[in-house]
């Protein structure tokens, strides 16, 4: 045990630090406790008794819950009954984290990790980031009035690079791949007094993404549903999502079981697909080569809990195609209207690929998590669809736009 500071591996095995919890101070009355969650602020602090936040005056759900940087969370469940029906299932829900203030469920991780920072008196937010956590960081600095620097691949989608310099953040573009970049960061985190939310402050950011989970029950009407198909890069996301099940079905706040957990990775990138197929409890760094740049970590930090969460809950770990992904977005947007970048499109596309091996039962309520915009990724469907050009003319209309589609009837 370590007291809460801004570490993040023990130094005995080097293993990562989980945030532990007491909440013996918890009401036991189960009712009651829903009716403070529910009367709790519009964003991710109504789950303040279950995140690491420092100590403070108590808010409207027992702790701390003022709002730090951006209004993160209660981003939309919506029923995705086309969708559903498209690939022959019965009940399938998309949590949509695109709806966050930049666009991609990192504002969760970051508010949580922000909080942490200003309590321990840092004055610089840093991460390293495939984009969306770049994204992320430098806008919450730029609410809080903080310094930050990014470092990101020199490679990284344009639309990533444009979203995160626009807040005039100190951006940092590294010749090489995301483990690269890491690695740099480590080092830094050693010789500066940052705030790394994903390197030193990395305990306490992880836990922001029990709150997908924790929503997805309330959204539920306080259940769980019998499946997840969530995208894995490092494996963090992932994991958090099935604690975050695991502790409100532990407090009694959820009906059901933890449900069976399918993570999604690209075939370009695919270290805990890899080893779930060969039947191994650790992963192979590899070297990305996928269009999911978002989800290209060749090492994963939590790799190995990823494959035994997947292992305990009777799902698994898949890899589908850059083909296989763009084909997951059209899908998506064609169903429910919803635009996903592409690890979106890896979750749908996956989530495709069990519907297909008939591995998901017609009575299952599925939730496949959505975690970015298609905005951020706009290369990733040029040149996937037909438009026409023609003179502000009747005729041109008729001749060329109604004649062209009745013909591909």
């Amino acid at each position: 045990e370590y007291e809460l500071d801004p570490i993040y591996v023990c130094e005995r095995c080097f293993g990562p630090l989980e945030v532990a919890y007491d909440n013996s101070g918890l009401s036991q009355d189960i009712p009651e406790l829903r009716r403070r969650i529910q009367g709790g602020p519009q964003n991710l602090w109504r789950y303040s008794d279950f995140l690491p936040l420092p100590d403070g005056p108590p808010g409207p759900s027992g702790r701390n819950s003022s709002r730090v940087g951006l209004a993160a969370g209660c981003t939309p469940l919506i029923r995705a009954d086309r969708l559903a029906e498209q690939l022959g299932l019965g009940e399938v829900w998309v949590k949509n984290d695109a709806a966050n203030p930049t666009h991609s469920f990192k504002d969760r991780v970051v508010s949580v990790a922000a909080a942490r920072a200003r309590a321990f008196g840092f004055e610089v937010l840093a991460c390293a980031s495939t984009g969306n956590l770049a994204n992320s960081v430098a806008a919450n600095a730029a609410a809080l009035g903080m310094e930050s620097y990014v470092f990101i691949p020199a490679d990284l989608e344009e639309q990533k690079i444009l979203a995160t310099g626009v807040y005039g953040t100190n951006l940092v573009k590294v010749r090489g791949n995301y483990d690269d970049v890491n690695r740099l960061c480590m080092e830094l985190s050693g010789e500066r007094n940052w705030a790394f939310v994903n390197v030193n402050l990395r305990p306490y950011y992880a836990e922001g993404s029990k709150t997908i989970a924790y929503e997805i029950g309330e959204q539920l009407g306080w259940r769980t549903p019998d499946r997840i198909v969530s995208p894995v890069a490092s494996g963090s996301l992932f994991t958090k999502i099935g604690k975050g099940f695991a502790d409100w079905l532990d407090l009694g706040l959820l009906e059901g079981e933890l449900p069976t957990m399918n993570g999604a990775q690209a075939a370009g990138c695919s270290p805990v697909a890899t080893a779930w197929a060969e039947g191994r409890d650790s992963c192979q760094p590899v070297k990305p080569d996928t269009i999911a740049k978002s989800l290209a970590i060749g090492n994963p930090a939590d790799g190995p809990y990823a494959l035994e969460l997947a292992k305990s809950s009777g799902g698994g770990i898949d890899a589908v195609t850059d083909d296989e992904i763009r084909a997951g977005i059209r899908l998506l947007a064609e169903t429910t209207g919803v635009f996903t970048e592409t690890a979106g499109g890896v979750t749908i596309a996956t989530l495709a690929k069990l519907a297909e091996r008939g591995e998901i039962g017609r009575d299952e309520s599925v939730v496949a998590v959505i975690t970015g915009d298609g905005l951020k990724t706009l290369d990733a469907v040029r040149g996937s669809f037909e438009s026409f050009e023609i003179e502000p003319t009747f005729d041109e209309f008729t001749s060329k736009v109604e004649a062209n589609l009745v013909g591909a009837q």
